[in-house]
C-alpha cells in the first residue's frame, strides 16, 4: 500500500507506542488522526510534530470505555479528513486485577476498551476501509501466552483480540487486510522499577528491551509491504516467545 496521501486513525496516538506509530506514518506521508482519552496536551504535541512533517493531522478526544464513543469517533474523523484508509487499534487499558480483587465493572470496562471498541471501530469504518482497500492493525500482546493471573481482564481481552484479528481478516477479505502486532517489552509500565525491568530483560533472547520505534517499524512494514499478508499476529518480542 502506498501510504502517501492516505489517512490513518491511531487510537491512543498521543504518547508512547501510539505516538511512535503516528509519527512513523506521518514520515511516510500519511495524514493522521490522533485519538486520545485524557492526554490532550500530549495529543496536541503529537499533532504538531506530524504537521511539521508536511501532512494533515488532528486530535480527537473519546473515551473508548463508552460504548457510544467508537462510532462517533469514526464520524468525526471522516468529517475532518473525508476518508479513512487505515485503522490502528492501539489504545488499551492495562490494569492489575487478580481473582481475589475481581470487579465486574472494571472487567467490563477493560474488555470494552481493549476488545469491543476495536470491533466497533472496524464496523463503523467498514465502508470507507473497503472502498480504499485499506488496512486494520490491532495492537495485541505477546504476553497472552503467559496467561498473567494478576492482570485477568487485560490478558483475557488481549487473547480475545488475537481471535478477533483473525476473524476480521476473514470477514473483511478480500478488500481489507487485517493483522496484529504483538509487542513484548516495548514501553515499560510506569510502575516497573529497575529491578523488575532487569528481570524481564534477562528473559529476552536478544538481550534487550524493545522500543516504541520497533513496534512502529513493524506496523509500517505491514501497511506498506504487506499486500499479501492478512490474519497474521506478528510478535515483536526479541525472541521471548521461544522460551
Amino acid at each position: 500500500m502506498e501510504l502517501r496521501g492516505k489517512t490513518a486513525l491511531v487510537t491512543g496516538g498521543a504518547k508512547r507506542v501510539g505516538r511512535a506509530i503516528a509519527l512513523r506514518l506521518a514520515q511516510a506521508g500519511c495524514d493522521v488522526a490522533i485519538h486520545y482519552r485524557s492526554s490532550a496536551d500530549e495529543a496536541a504535541a503529537t499533532v504538531a510534530e506530524c504537521s511539521r512533517l508536511g501532512v494533515a493531522a488532528g486530535a480527537f478526544a473519546a473515551d473508548l470505555a463508552d460504548p457510544a464513543a467508537p462510532s462517533r469517533l469514526v464520524e468525526e474523523v471522516l468529517a475532518r479528513f473525508g476518508r479513512l484508509d487505515i485503522l490502528i487499534n492501539n489504545a488499551s487499558a492495562f490494569e492489575r486485577m487478580t481473582l481475589d480483587d475481581f470487579s465486574l465493572d472494571r472487567w467490563n470496562e477493560t474488555l470494552q476498551t481493549n476488545l469491543t471498541a476495536p470491533l466497533q471501530l472496524a464496523h463503523a469504518a467498514r465502508g470507507p476501509l473497503k472502498a480504499a482497500r485499506g488496512r486494520i492493525i490491532n495492537l495485541c500482546d505477546a504476553a497472552v501466552a503467559r496467561h498473567w493471573p494478576d492482570h485477568l481482564a487485560y490478558i483475557v481481552s488481549k487473547g480475545a483480540l488475537d481471535t478477533l484479528t483473525r476473524t476480521l481478516a476473514r470477514a473483511f477479505a478480500p478488500e481489507v487486510n487485517v493483522c496484529g502486532v504483538a509487542p513484548g517489552v516495548a514501553e515499560w509500565p510506569e510502575d516497573y522499577d529497575a529491578a523488575t525491568r532487569e528481570r524481564f530483560t534477562r528473559r529476552i533472547p536478544l538481550g534487550r528491551a524493545g522500543s516504541a520505534a520497533d513496534i512502529a517499524a513493524a506496523v509500517h512494514y505491514l501497511l506498506a509491504e504487506g499486500d499479501y499478508v492478512t490474519g497474521v499476529i506478528l510478535p515483536i518480542d526479541g525472541g521471548r516467545g521461544l522460551i
